[in-house]
């Protein structure tokens, strides 16, 4: 579907004419005088405005009937996304973490290329990834009350030395993030690229305590202006991989931990929202009806609004009582994206 958006299609446009490289994979722009579709870092003299349109992945391009620029070639953008995931599920599933040469088999693509793929996309090496993924089970397998040596063997570690050394000052539990605007409190945080738009994933501790799109370190800081943060690294690899598939994919994470905070009557509307299944809407008046206040239509509304963790809460499921889309924080295109993968 095109976007039209003037909230979403005015920075998309932006981007294009700054031939903004760290947009890729992002978004794509369609050229109607030529019939092609275009990274926006691509090289190629810029079109005259009228005859672009803008799409959000090049699934929807093609089907509006563009096809691939052959100079900026934008859908290896997607073919790289693509691969990366699949590396992340086969470095989750497997007991011993695949090295380059089985990773660039399963992809297609060399060793040394892979590394550099999947590095851009995520920030680590497939090795370093591996590493924090390990580090993240123990810590669940502990938090969890499973006994230390069990924990320690079953995470992949070799032997207790190496799990203390690894996971030196990353066991303690902050305080909630929620409280005092994150006073005492580090939260890591990174901006990833996802086929809807760039995604801001932040976290105590305890949990992810926001998700968003199109924000940066900026709009945390106005959220947490008390809290220490700090952009995310190896020990937050694990997590930030986990949000990004529950991401790419909704409805698959509900066992990602959340760290928010409301009142009693927002954390009631919040846990009904995670308990529409995959692929079905409500309408406001039935939200509040399910947490226990049939009448607090409006209030319903105000704490789908107050969600601070977008997907994982899962707002985009709640429409207008005619069944139209409604309003969304991060614009109409995106909970039309999120509702069409959860009904696919």
């Amino acid at each position: 579907m095109e976007i039209t958006d003037p909230s979403v299609l005015g920075p998309m446009q932006e981007a294009f004419a700054a031939r903004d490289r760290s947009q890729d994979g992002r978004f794509v722009v369609a050229v109607k005088s030529t019939g092609i579709y275009c990274r926006p870092s691509c090289p190629a003299r810029r079109p005259r405005p009228e005859n672009t349109s803008f799409y959000a992945d090049e699934a929807s391009a093609e089907a509006a009937g563009f096809r691939p620029c052959k100079r900026c070639k934008p859908d290896e953008a997607a073919r790289d996304g693509q691969a990366v995931l699949a590396a992340i599920a086969a470095i989750r599933q497997a007991e011993v973490a695949p090295g380059l040469d089985a990773l660039g088999e399963l992809t297609g693509y060399s060793p040394a290329h892979f590394q550099r793929v999947f590095k851009r996309l995520t920030g680590l090496s497939p090795a370093a990834y591996a590493r924090a993924l390990r580090e993240e089970r123990a810590r669940a397998a502990l938090t969890g009350g499973e006994r230390v040596s069990d924990a320690i063997y079953d995470a992949g570690f070799e032997a207790p030395s190496r799990f203390y050394d690894a996971m030196k000052g990353r066991l303690g539990m902050a305080p909630s993030a929620w409280t005092k605007g994150g006073a005492g409190v580090t939260i890591r945080w990174a901006v990833v690229e996802t086929t809807l738009a760039p995604m801001l994933v932040a976290a105590t501790d305890k949990g992810v305590c926001r998700l968003s799109f199109n924000e940066g370190v900026d709009e945390l800081r106005a959220i947490f202006p008390a809290a220490e943060l700090v952009e995310g690294g190896e020990d937050f690899a694990a997590l930030l991989a986990s949000v990004m598939t529950a991401v790419e994919a909704p409805g698959s994470g509900g066992d990602i931990p959340l760290d928010v905070k409301g009142t009693a009557f927002q954390e009631a509307v919040w846990r009904e929202l995670r308990r529409i299944p995959k692929g079905e809407t409500r309408s406001y008046a039935e939200i509040a009806a399910a947490a226990g206040k049939p009448k607090a239509v409006r209030a319903a509304g105000g704490a789908n609004g107050a969600n601070n963790v977008a997907v994982l809460i899962p707002c985009h499921r709640v429409v207008r009582a005619d069944g139209s889309i409604g309003g969304y924080a991060y614009g109409p295109a995106i909970k039309e994206e999120l509702l069409a993968r959860e009904r696919s």
